[in-house]
């Protein structure tokens, strides 16, 4: 990822948590904030120790940002999102872990609602 669409400083997540709104599903809770002052969107990872090894916690982070990236033509740009993942989401492979984040963002009305599924795609 681009550092321009990293959030990385404590400030900024504090921020995207205390005016943000979420949203969750079973594997991932998203804190949404509009930034109106930015044409593109930004993302932070929140993976807890809880979760599993540094080896799990890494691969679901590529996972989320491999995600985004396939995503980013529909994903909503000015907002910042904060992504934590909950235990359930260690054990998901990448296209469920994509599906997940799709149902999510589309709870948080930040995606375009003509994205389909991967599963529902093969």
């Amino acid at each position: 990822m681009k550092k321009k669409l990293r959030i990385k400083k404590n400030e900024e997540f504090q921020t995207v948590f205390q005016k943000g709104e979420s949203v969750a599903n079973r594997q991932f809770v998203i804190y949404i904030l509009e930034k109106s002052d930015q044409d593109y969107f930004r993302i932070g990872l929140s993976i807890s120790k809880k979760i599993g090894n540094a080896v799990v916690r890494n691969q679901i982070k590529r996972y989320i940002r491999q995600a985004f990236l396939e995503l980013i033509q529909d994903i909503t740009p000015g907002r910042d999102y904060v992504i934590i993942a909950r235990k359930p989401a260690a054990d998901l492979d990448f296209f469920e872990v994509k599906s997940s984040l799709i149902h999510a963002l589309r709870r948080g009305r930040s995606i375009n609602p003509k994205v389909k599924n991967e599963r529902l795609n093969k």
